[in-house]
């Protein structure tokens, strides 16, 4: 989850500089609808919480509690409440624009 909370520690106009790179990376091998830059956000909570979930659905695997002991902390929760709290205020905003390399809208 780090990742996601510098990432959306960055201003909006970073935020897009960043999402500009990936996507010339990305074209490079395939076509990008741009259509579905409205499902990013909808698809990094979705992402978060299922992680969460799939933890929680192995807990009782010996294996987890042992390699995941951060996972039933209260610091873990109330990072990932406040992740997801940052998550629903990205919703409410309008997408990235998809930046070329001067940084205006393609």
């Amino acid at each position: 989850m780090a990742s996601n909370s510098r990432f959306s520690s960055l201003s909006r106009e970073e935020r897009a500089l960043q999402l500009a790179d990936v996507l010339d990376g990305y074209t490079q091998f395939a076509d990008f609808n741009s259509a579905e830059m409205q499902l990013i956000e909808p698809l990094r909570t979705l992402r978060m919480l299922h992680y969460s979930a799939w933890l929680a659905r192995r807990w009782d695997d010996p294996a987890f509690p042992r390699n995941f002991p951060w996972f039933n902390t209260t610091r873990y929760w109330e990072e990932q409440i406040l992740a997801l709290r940052e998550q629903q205020a990205l919703l409410q905003e309008e997408p990235l624009p998809w930046l070329d390399k001067q940084g205006e809208n393609r």
